[in-house]
């Protein structure tokens, strides 16, 4: 039975890196062991983990321009902490944005260290728009801002030109669109909402923005010693790493992040049509700034709720009511979901609609 997995993450991964991975578990590429029980510092997952690093860099195109890939653990949500402890010194400031709930988490863990400054907030209209035209000071330590918001159903499509040192949570859209990298000296992501499975963070930093905070920071916080530990100052999440692996494999295979850009362009083109063609629908997020990645839409009458629900279940649609916080749908239309599941959904939206004139 094919299921069309909406889920925002831990989310749909490509079948082949799920056979693969399972595969693995049982007995890795032919050495007799399982993926869940090789040493971490075995010849076969140092393999695995510079693999992974080198395919990281190649897919962003940041070859020889000074950065180091880390992989580690906390989730995003560590690195709210980590970030400020390494990069915030205490007599500067570090400029915000704040474009929904975890971005308001990442600037109430700053604001432990130092002065912060939110340079634009869409909270005055429940975070369902990227703010514009704000001013980041040219003195301050360094910008933050969250790349795409899984919960409103928002991206950030433009990114400001600035001296400062530019930092990303890229932890729901990474390499699901074109970018230059280059213009970013601290990236970071949660590998399981377009990635991996849960358990690993992916850290891409310019080394040269590190050892300026002039704090003691204790080792596992601690960028450089990270670096130069090799991501092994502690048990890395062995089989979250090589299934990570599997998916930039994947990703490479099929064209990378161009070829794969295109396709999440042309998911979102449709959906995003029905929900502005079918008038039992209607979007929540300002149309400049909707999601490739998570498209957030309501039912105008909420009594059809239940209906649309058994719909989506007879058609194996899995995963499309929203946040807890705003309700309504959402549908993350990651790399790995075809335009097939979209169709289905919007098959599904067009019988509702069908539903409703006949009765």
């Amino acid at each position: 039975m094919k299921i069309h997995n909406f889920s925002a993450g831990p989310s749909i991964l490509p079948q082949e890196v799920f056979e693969k991975a399972a595969q693995a578990v049982v007995n890795l590429e032919n050495s007799g062991l399982s993926i869940l029980e090789i040493s971490h510092r075995s010849k076969e997952f140092i393999a695995i983990l510079e693999e992974a690093k080198a395919l990281v860099l190649e897919l962003m195109q940041l070859q020889d321009k000074g950065y180091e890939v880390l992989f580690l653990q906390g989730g995003a949500s560590m690195e709210f902490l980590r970030v400020p402890y390494n990069l915030l010194p205490q007599n500067q400031t570090a400029v915000y944005l704040d474009t929904g709930v975890w971005a308001s988490n990442a600037i109430k863990e700053a604001q432990s260290f130092g002065n912060v400054y939110v340079a634009g907030s869409s909270k005055d209209q429940n975070y369902n728009y990227i703010p514009k035209q704000y001013l980041i000071p040219e003195d301050a330590a360094y910008f933050h801002c969250t790349s795409n918001n899984t919960i409103y159903g928002t991206q950030m499509h433009d990114f400001p030109k600035t001296n400062v040192p530019v930092i990303c949570d890229m932890s729901s859209d990474i390499l699901s669109s074109e970018l230059d990298y280059s213009a970013f000296d601290l990236i970071y992501a949660g590998a399981q909402k377009n990635m991996g499975p849960a358990g690993v963070t992916l850290i891409v930093v310019k080394k040269n923005i590190l050892g300026k905070s002039e704090r003691k920071i204790p080792t596992l916080l601690d960028y450089q010693k990270h670096i130069a530990a090799e991501s092994m100052l502690n048990t890395p999440p062995v089989f979250a790493i090589y299934t990570t692996l599997l998916n930039l494999k994947w990703l490479k295979s099929n064209g990378g992040v161009a070829v794969i850009a295109k396709r999440n362009q042309q998911k979102a083109a449709l959906l995003y049509a029905e929900i502005d063609r079918n008038p039992l629908f209607e979007g929540t997020a300002v149309r400049e700034d909707r999601s490739l990645m998570n498209a957030t839409f309501l039912l105008k009458d909420v009594s059809q709720t239940e209906k649309f629900a058994q719909i989506c279940a007879s058609k194996n649609i899995s995963g499309i009511v929203g946040h807890r916080s705003v309700g309504g749908f959402r549908a993350s239309i990651y790399n790995a979901l075809p335009i097939e599941s979209v169709q289905v959904l919007v098959d599904a939206m067009k019988e509702l609609e069908q539903y409703s004139i006949n009765n």
